[in-house]
């Protein structure tokens, strides 16, 4: 039973952030680059534009928000190659770290159990010096 339906009022998105969030062991920049060296799969969901704008972290994974989850589920007909299983750890990354929290928490839906994000999103990463490549979209 969600929120909603217990108590008749809707949650707002402060609130579930703060859920999920709960939820996540959310990485920050050096724990991220760390990750991905042991085997973790960086997955970039911003937007093409911002990609173009402010370059791409070396190795990501690229995935539009809107196709994540077909693209991550092991067991999906539309899943990405780098998609092979429910144990991989799996950091999102969005450009600040809002929106990567709620897309990292439709993948533990997904039994992705290690999913989480990169608190800070892109901006974090750059900010603290982490390589960048001009974006190719």
């Amino acid at each position: 039973m969600t929120h909603t339906e217990e108590t008749g009022s809707p949650v707002g998105i402060d609130e579930l952030l703060e859920r999920v969030r709960v939820g996540l062991d959310r990485l920050g920049p050096a724990e991220a680059q760390e990750a991905a060296a042991a085997g973790a799969l960086l997955v970039d969901i911003r937007y093409a534009a911002l990609r173009e704008r402010d370059g791409l972290i070396p190795g990501a994974l690229v995935v539009e928000r809107n196709e994540l989850e077909w693209r991550l589920d092991p067991q999906g007909s539309h899943r990405a190659a780098e998609a092979t299983g429910h144990d991989l750890q799996v950091v999102v990354i969005c450009n600040e770290g809002y929106a990567s929290s709620l897309a990292a928490a439709s993948l533990h839906q997904l039994g992705l159990h290690r999913a989480t994000d990169l608190d800070g999103g892109f901006q974090a990463w750059r900010a603290a010096g982490l390589p960048v490549v001009p974006g190719e979209d």
